[in-house]
């Protein structure tokens, strides 16, 4: 820890990104630091980051500066400045846009019931990052307000659809910030940016007090942070049996934090794959860091053997785009009830509308059957971590696409153009561009889905980096209810030569 002296407002010798949030929790808690002062700091970053990044576009400077100034300092994170995610993460009367035109005039009428259990940690709200429209890709291209660029390299995405909170804390804007993950939204934009992310299980952490589930129990919400323990702290904060949630998790009546801080108490059995559950291109960077992960695991006295998980991934690919497909045309129609009359094309992205009329086209069959297949594949995993304590792949099948990359083709956007004015929901899915537009994008990101829909913790490690000064995440499954034994691995491979530290990355 750097040597700090104060002379009133003026720190000697103190770097505010070099903490994580609980070393600077700990700075403040001890009075070496002012809340005002380590929320100066951030600000600071912010503005001198974000005109490059694109990561914040909401900021809460003067109601952060009264909460600093008056926080208790009993919290877990108390004093420490936090981005939330710009969906979902509701502040009572804030301004929240899920990245999207339609609700540029939407104040939240109430807190989610993340934010309530996140403040009560001592957390400063600064403000709320970038996402997709809905977030709905693994981009974080929002019409409305651009693009949020990689600290590792601007010309490159940094994911999504949490891209802008991974943007803040890998540049050093903040050291945790809100995220969820709905198809790999926390792991993803973990990878691109070399950053510590973790899934909880279903129903670990809160999606009330409007909902009772989010996008059928797929989608769950936590942070991205640079060191496992910040992450292992919040989880502990943020925890929860929520009465009226469709999903509860297995119960841990355990230290998640601490978990972080024990090296397992036994030799760990892992499987691991670096081939595409879609059976497409996995580029070689991406398994080079699997295959270093594994030398090192075995180093570490664990039994690693090369075993594909027992699932069809073209199956979970399909039912994921069913229920994804479903959840965009539902968040189309309830779109009424912010502009007070039904959406039109002109609301939304062009995109955003067209997978919705394919919504709309998909059967109650096809959902019903789509949630099966879910069932199944969780039941298919539970016998799996019967033998294997984790299931390890890459992360990501490709390095970061470059900005712009992912764009629909103009060929795809003109018919998608025809065919969204005339409503043509169920001619889209007949002929399938909107279905081969969906995979050619799942194709550089097939790994994080199968977690989601089986309900399992997973977590993202950045365990690489390429040549060309890319970070490459390693991502472990564990049984569900298990995120006690992913911290205790995460913890250990955090100290090891193999991990990579964000402060590498030029915009740090």
């Amino acid at each position: 820890m750097k040597e700090i002296e104060m002379e009133g407002d003026k720190l000697e010798g103190f770097i505010y990104k070099y903490y994580d949030g609980l070393g600077l929790a700990e700075l403040i808690k001890n009075k070496e630091l002012q809340p005002k002062e380590v929320l100066r700091e951030a600000i600071k970053t912010i503005e001198q980051h974000n005109p490059s990044l694109n990561a914040v576009i909401n900021k809460f400077y003067e109601k952060a500066e009264k909460q600093a100034e008056t926080i208790e300092l009993a919290g877990t994170f108390a004093g420490v400045p936090m981005l939330l995610k710009d969906i979902a993460q509701e502040i009572a009367g804030e301004k929240i846009t899920y990245g999207s035109k339609a609700f540029q005039k939407y104040r939240a009428q109430s807190d989610s019931e993340y934010v309530k259990r996140v403040r009560n940690t001592g957390a400063v709200f600064v403000g709320q990052t970038n996402v997709p429209e809905f977030a709905l890709m693994g981009i974080t291209e929002p019409a409305v307000y651009g693009p949020t660029r990689n600290p590792w390299n601007l010309e490159h995405t940094p994911g999504g659809s949490s891209g802008g909170s991974a943007a803040a804390v890998a540049s050093g804007m903040v050291p945790i910030a809100g995220a969820n993950d709905g198809g790999g939204s926390i792991r993803i934009p973990g990878a691109y940016c070399g950053l510590f992310g973790m899934k909880p299980t279903r129903g670990r952490t809160p999606v009330g007090p409007k909902y009772g589930r989010n996008w059928q129990g797929a989608s769950v919400d936590h942070i991205l942070s640079r060191s496992v323990r910040d992450s292992a702290a919040m989880l502990d904060e943020i925890r929860i049996f929520e009465k009226a949630a469709a999903f509860h998790a297995p119960p841990f009546e355990g230290s998640y934090l601490e978990m972080a801080q024990t090296p397992p108490i036994r030799k760990l059995k892992i499987a691991f794959s670096v081939r595409s559950p879609l059976r497409a291109e996995v580029q070689a960077e991406c398994m080079e860091a699997v295959y270093k992960t594994a030398q090192l695991l075995e180093s570490m006295g664990h039994h690693v053997e090369e075993v594909d998980a027992p699932v069809d991934g073209r199956k979970i690919a399909k039912s994921y785009l069913t229920m994804y497909f479903g959840e965009v045309a539902a968040a189309v129609a309830s779109l009424e009830g912010v502009l007070g009359r039904k959406a039109v094309m002109n609301d939304v992205e062009q995109t955003t509308w067209i997978l919705g009329l394919v919504g709309k086209a998909t059967s109650a069959e096809e959902v019903v059957l789509s949630i099966r297949e879910w069932d199944y594949a969780a039941i298919v995993m539970e016998t799996f971590h019967e033998t294997y304590d984790f299931y390890m792949t890459p992360t990501t099948a490709f390095l970061p696409a470059k900005i712009g990359e992912l764009e629909p083709k103009k060929s795809e956007q003109l018919a998608m153009q025809v065919t969204g004015k005339l409503s043509m929901g169920g001619l889209l899915k007949k002929v399938g561009i909107v279905e081969q537009v969906a995979e050619n994008n799942l194709m550089r990101t097939p790994f994080t889905q199968l977690a989601n829909l089986t309900g399992q913790p997973a977590m993202t490690v950045p365990l690489h980096l390429t040549a060309d000064g890319f970070p490459v995440g390693v991502q472990f499954m564990a049984a569900r209810g298990r995120e006690d034994l992913l911290y205790s691995l995460a913890g250990q491979l955090e100290l090891s030569d193999l991990w990579v530290p964000v402060e590498r990355n030029p915009m740090y």
